[in-house]
């Protein structure tokens, strides 16, 4: 399968609503603070039907290997943990988290690739 997806990106800007996703999402203003300020990169791959998204950066590492379309449990960058499923949407991967403990939010998450860069929206 041909992504434009597929590769190995930086994050270059959170977005401008990303410390008020943070702050939706329950996470404490010390840990808004470092994920507004990090390094981030993505490396997004496919090997058959599984894909891996390594995401690693200068405060924490996560690694999510998922099919399509299946759910798949995760834990959030920030402890939270959810039962996600992962769509494309023409070129968009549409990530979609529930939230498994009562008070916490449910998520989306879009990565698309933009004038030649991974654009990630919450």
């Amino acid at each position: 399968m041909t992504s434009p997806l597929i590769g190995y990106w930086k994050l270059e800007s959170n977005g401008n609503n990303w410390d008020e996703y943070l702050k939706t999402a329950g996470v404490g203003i010390v840990l808004r603070k470092v994920g507004n300020t990090i390094t981030s990169y993505e490396e997004i791959s496919v090997d058959g039907d599984e894909w891996t998204i390594a995401i690693t950066s200068s405060f924490k590492n996560s690694l999510l290997k998922f099919k399509l379309d299946q759910e798949f449990p995760e834990e959030t960058m920030d402890g939270r943990k959810v039962s996600s499923v992962m769509t494309l949407d023409g070129d968009k991967l549409v990530h979609k988290q529930r939230a498994l403990k009562n008070g916490e939010i449910d998520s989306l998450i879009i990565r698309e690739v933009k004038d030649g860069r991974l654009n990630v929206v919450s």
